[in-house]
């Protein structure tokens, strides 16, 4: 993504105008809305974006996400393959998300899944991570990075693109440092040429998930520390910060939250570049059975947020804040007419003219594949 963001990793940028707290229609879809889709197969499940990550230069957008074999059966579980194995992939719009073009780079291809090695016996060959040799130049206007789970390691592994997700290198090894353990997703803030910030999920003191932390490299990813972590420790989990900053060392992350049966998202600022955290409130009351939010600072300093709605009626939301995430509007449809809850996991950016491409996994009555769709639009 353009560095003038400030957001490598796309979270979303979204903006609704006349979002005051008061009884408005509820749409099908956001206006000015035209979805398109970007990777759909027969028989294929394409999931989870926020996972994976999204990139933009000018016109040219990247955005990675898992490609798998469907498998219906249990209304209750992800309808896909573990046993057939999956990819991890990527597709690219070179007229700014109107169009798509699959790509499955070798380098980013994860090991077989337990679940498929039981029924073909394939071994568990990892990769063995290195050290960043020359420091990263973060800056660089091709630069592309991606947070991989480690596969039974504590740490987590990086992969790292100079020319625009066209090839990668790594995996660099992300030290567990005093924590449990990462179960990373991407999410990460360039500050300078060689200093990052990267939101990362860690294991609970008790092995389970999860507690959001931030980390730092201030020396182009040789050496990491933890900065703070992001809320306590609690009986549910907490994962998956989305992260934006607010100018100077104020930062605004927003994390997915469950406890018991309760999913929500809620909203941590960090006053002092993200060694510190204070909790700041909910930004979504529910999200149906849990989604990730996806986060955006716009040029006029409103707050975006969009994640999926995985109950009745299933899709795609957006809330806005006016003051730095103090408050937050009602939900309002980015798009509706999802078959079932398995969807979201969104990520967007901003174009160059100013029209967002929010891209994100997505179902509907047509059929039961997954797929990855963008809705492009302006508010």
């Amino acid at each position: 993504m353009d560095r003038r963001s400030f957001l490598s990793r796309a979270s979303v940028s979204l903006s609704l105008s006349a979002l005051a707290p008061r009884a408005l229609a509820q749409p099908s879809s956001a206006s000015d809305a035209e979805h398109v889709v970007v990777w759909r197969e027969p028989g294929r499940y394409g999931g989870w974006p926020a996972n994976h990550g999204m990139w933009a230069w000018d016109d040219e957008l990247l955005v990675g996400f898992t490609a798998g074999v469907l498998k219906t059966g249990d209304p209750n579980r992800h309808p896909i393959d573990r046993a057939a194995g999956e990819q991890h992939v990527l597709a690219r719009s070179l007229d700014g998300g109107r169009s798509w073009a699959f790509e499955a780079p070798q380098a980013l291809q994860p090991p077989p899944r337990p679940e498929r090695r039981a029924v073909t016996g394939e071994p568990l060959v990892l990769p063995t991570p290195s050290r960043v040799a020359a420091p990263i130049d973060f800056s660089a206007p091709g630069l592309a990075l991606t947070f991989r789970a480690a596969h039974g390691t504590a740490g987590a592994w990086l992969f790292v693109s100079r020319d625009r997700g066209r090839q990668w290198a790594g995996p660099y090894g992300v030290p567990s440092l005093d924590t449990p353990g990462f179960d990373p997703r991407t999410d990460y803030l360039v500050v300078d040429r060689h200093t990052l910030l990267v939101g990362m999920t860690a294991f609970k003191s008790d092995g389970k998930e999860g507690r959001p932390v931030m980390l730092r490299t201030r020396d182009g990813g040789q050496t990491w520390e933890r900065l703070g972590w992001i809320g306590p420790e609690t009986s549910g989990f907490r994962i998956m910060p989305a992260t934006v900053t607010l100018g100077g060392r104020r930062l605004f992350t927003v994390i997915r939250r469950r406890d018991d049966q309760q999913h929500h998202l809620e909203g941590y600022r960090s006053d002092d570049g993200g060694e510190t955290w204070t909790l700041a409130g909910i930004v979504a009351a529910d999200t149906g059975r849990g989604n990730p939010a996806s986060l955006v600072r716009l040029a006029d300093g409103r707050l975006c947020c969009v994640y999926g709605f995985r109950a009745e009626p299933f899709g795609m939301r957006v809330v806005i804040s006016r003051d730095e995430g103090g408050t937050w509007s009602a939900p309002h449809p980015l798009r509706s007419g999802a078959a079932d809850w398995d969807l979201g996991y969104p990520r967007t950016v901003v174009r160059r003219d100013g029209r967002l491409v929010t891209t994100y996994y997505f179902n509907d009555p047509s059929g039961p594949e997954r797929y990855i769709a963008a809705t492009l639009w302006r508010p």
